[in-house]
């Protein structure tokens, strides 16, 4: 069963009923929990105790701070949060002129072995359950005392490998009785499983969706992405452009910047010849090193040549501006920092 966290309006309110309690308990507790961010049912102080009583028993997710880095440099705030099994997730608060933006994790690891990320490298340990997805917005919210209007799933994990939580994550956070943020204010990063693709194109939601992409043919992505060996480049623009006729929103390609590997003026040229005609925009993110890989970060001239290349084709494009590259930002790294620290009973 379903933690009450996890539950949409409709299943909290089917639940209250099987509970033999009137059904607007359930409008009751769904804004206790996600407009209140109650961090305890005790709190919830219009609920009778005997429905109270039953929450607790069910488990109310909470979410630990194990470690906080703040950046100097822009303020951008890094968590690492225990879950209640004992795993360890991170979740990344930025600040922005228009608004703050978190990025969330929705796996506890990943298993789709990208080269250059370290949230890859211990392998897949479990899904997350939509309150523990929910709970880093409102956890990081609670700690911060700031409210988030844009939130990013691209931290740990392939969402759409964890696709059904992800949309009931979606359904909550969007919900007019919940958080009521827009779902245009929500991007969705998949490295391209493309039935799972076609099957969020399919709910025709408003949300902004995200394709790594990272290389231009069949065997550069190949090279930096195993999915690729599960799915051709053309079968994931393919699935792409679909997104776009079903939904009627503009698709983002990550282009991750390697250097040596994909970020010359012939990789630019052969990008703009495969996305041409896409309604898109391309997001160029200069990779931000990991020790336990040889990648290394495009040189400063490279990027902006990339850059100019794309523009020059009637590509829209932007760079990604580095933040908290003072707190160890790439993906994945805070994690894998702990837990070799564990390893070695530091």
């Amino acid at each position: 069963m379903k933690d009450i966290k996890s539950m949409t309006l409709s299943e909290l309110t089917d639940y209250i009923k099987e509970q033999k309690e009137p059904a607007f308990r359930a409008a009751q507790i769904y804004k206790w929990i996600h407009q209140d961010m109650v961090e305890h049912p005790s709190q919830m102080t219009n609920v009778p105790k005997k429905l109270i009583q039953k929450i607790e028993e069910m488990g109310f997710t909470e979410l630990t701070v194990v470690t906080r880095l703040v950046s100097k440099q822009d303020g951008t705030n890094k968590f690492l949060f225990r879950l209640q099994d004992g795993n360890v997730i991170e979740s990344v608060f930025m600040k922005y002129k228009h608004g703050n933006s978190v990025c969330i994790s929705s796996q506890v690891g990943c298993r789709m072995g990208c080269r250059f990320c370290a949230s890859t490298l211990s392998g897949l340990v479990r899904n997350l359950t939509v309150s523990e997805m929910l709970e880093q917005i409102y956890s990081m919210e609670r700690i911060t005392g700031e409210k988030v209007s844009n939130v990013v799933v691209m931290g740990t994990g392939e969402p759409l490998d964890n696709f059904d939580n992800l949309v009931d994550f979606i359904t909550i956070l969007t919900s007019k009785e919940g958080r009521n943020l827009s779902q245009r204010n929500i991007t969705v990063s998949s490295c391209g499983l493309v039935p799972e693709i076609k099957k969020l194109a399919d709910l025709k939601l408003s949300i902004t969706f995200a394709l790594s992409l990272h290389g231009t043919t069949g065997e550069e992505r190949r090279k930096l992405m195993p999915i690729a060996n599960k799915y051709s480049i053309d079968e994931v623009i393919d699935a792409c452009r679909y997104y776009f006729d079903r939904t009627g929103r503009r698709v983002t390609f990550e282009y991750a910047l390697v250097k040596d590997e994909n970020d010359s003026v012939a990789h630019a040229k052969r990008l703009a010849d495969l996305i041409r005609g896409m309604n898109c925009h391309v997001n160029l993110i200069p990779v931000n090193p990991i020790k336990e890989r040889d990648y290394a970060r495009s040189e400063a001239d490279s990027i902006e040549k990339f850059k100019y290349t794309l523009e020059k084709n009637k590509i829209n494009v932007t760079i990604r501006r580095s933040m908290g590259s003072d707190i160890d930002a790439a993906c994945g790294q805070l994690r894998r920092k702990y837990e070799s620290d564990a390893a070695a009973g530091k």
